[in-house]
């Protein structure tokens, strides 16, 4: 089993120095997703919410949660992303909204905590914009779904297949 790379050998915790690794093309995929009511899935999906355009303003935040993630994540190192990308794929059937993450760099570590990051940000934005309508909406199953490039190479997420 690898060893936990964000403790030093007194136990304490230390910030990975990256430096002497390769700079490489990364990518990361995360997903989550958002349970709500159906009358609060409609609210979103027909832009009847008093707030505005939902996925939009959730798409702006995550977007920004990326870019945020070391200020919130103490061990995360800042790096330049070259992209990120929201997708959200309303789901009438579970009543829920399902948001996927894709997260870019060129550089020396990976960017899975800015797509993890990203989809949690775009996930509670979603929450926030409608709490007033559904308090009972259920933030689920976030999780990587795919990383590639650096010295570990690609890991996909068992049942995950690139669209």
């Amino acid at each position: 089993m690898p060893e936990l790379t964000h403790f030093n050998r007194s136990g304490k915790a230390r910030m990975v120095d990256v430096g002497g690794k390769d700079v490489t093309k990364r990518v990361a995929v995360a997903r989550g997703t958002v349970k709500m009511q159906p009358e609060t899935l409609r609210l979103i999906k027909e832009g009847g919410h008093k707030k505005g355009d939902v996925l939009a303003v959730a798409q702006v935040a995550g977007i920004m949660g990326a870019k945020r993630t070391p200020e919130i994540i103490p061990m995360c190192h800042p790096i330049f992303i070259t992209g990120v990308d929201l997708s959200f794929e309303i789901d009438e059937e579970a009543s829920a909204v399902h948001i996927q993450a894709e997260v870019r760099t060129q550089g020396q570590t990976g960017v899975e905590m800015e797509a993890l990051t990203a989809v949690s940000t775009a996930a509670l934005t979603i929450y926030d914009m409608c709490k007033a309508v559904d308090r009972g909406m259920e933030i689920t199953d976030i999780c990587l779904l795919k990383k590639s490039g650096g010295k570990s190479g690609t890991y996909l997420r068992e049942g995950y297949t690139e669209s």
